[in-house]
């Protein structure tokens, strides 16, 4: 991830998501532009932030690790998303990794700033309130819809969650062995059955498996099997 000087694609970004109307002056011209990369690690678990981001292009995967190793995916996040507001407001690290999807952009402003200039202005404290009361609430029911739904319903969304924009095809091209494990243990079911489910979308004209690699045959299918992407 790197700061990009291009005042015209910040401004724009700015007015398409109404910050404009949220942040002092002062504020504005604090802002600083950020471009990632697919798989591009943004923030990490225990990571003590002292910026606030704003996704404002590409999609991003948040995920934790328990302690033995094993991810649990939280939600994928498109725009317009927030990094940063929780621990902002408790000061604590960072409970979760953010990475790169695909490519895209973020606006960031420092803490000192927000500090400065913006904890006694309404229009922003209003904001802050307002997103973090919907992300608590979006995450908690993400955590239990993901604990109650079957394991192709999950597969299927994390999937469709990888596209770049849950409409183009989605090819990954290292499907081995410890690949597959690793997305075994996000979902929440085994190697062997994950193997099961990945056949029988295969055999349903979902996917096509092949040469180590996934392709997406028909993504209605996917969409529908999805029930919508508890994901995101």
């Amino acid at each position: 991830m790197k700061v990009v000087q291009d005042s015209e694609r910040l401004q724009k970004y700015a007015d398409q998501y109404g910050l404009e109307k949220v942040f002092t002056e002062a504020s504005k011209r604090k802002m600083n532009l950020w471009k990632f990369e697919k798989g591009d690690i943004l923030c990490s678990r225990g990571e003590q932030l002292d910026h606030m981001y704003f996704l404002v292009s590409g999609k991003v995967k948040i995920f934790t690790v328990s302690p033995e190793g094993k991810a649990l995916i939280v939600r994928f996040k498109t725009p317009f998303a927030i990094i940063g507001d929780v621990e902002y407001v408790k000061g604590t690290e960072l409970f979760h990794t953010v990475e790169a999807v695909n490519e895209g952009y973020m606006i960031s402003l420092s803490f000192q700033d927000l500090r400065n200039y913006e904890d006694s202005h309404v229009p922003f404290l209003h904001f802050l309130l307002d997103v973090v009361t919907h992300k608590f609430y979006t995450e908690s029911q993400a955590t239990t819809l993901n604990m109650l739904y079957p394991v192709d319903v999950r597969l299927a969304s994390y999937l469709l969650s990888l596209t770049d924009d849950g409409k183009e095809s989605l090819y990954h091209k290292e499907m081995h062995t410890s690949t597959l494990q690793e997305i075994a243990e996000v979902i929440g079911t085994s190697y062997r059955h994950l193997n099961r489910i990945l056949l029988s979308f295969h055999e349903r004209g979902i996917i096509r498996r092949e040469k180590g690699a996934i392709e997406i045959l028909n993504l209605e299918l996917l969409r529908e099997r999805a029930k919508g992407n508890i994901y995101e």
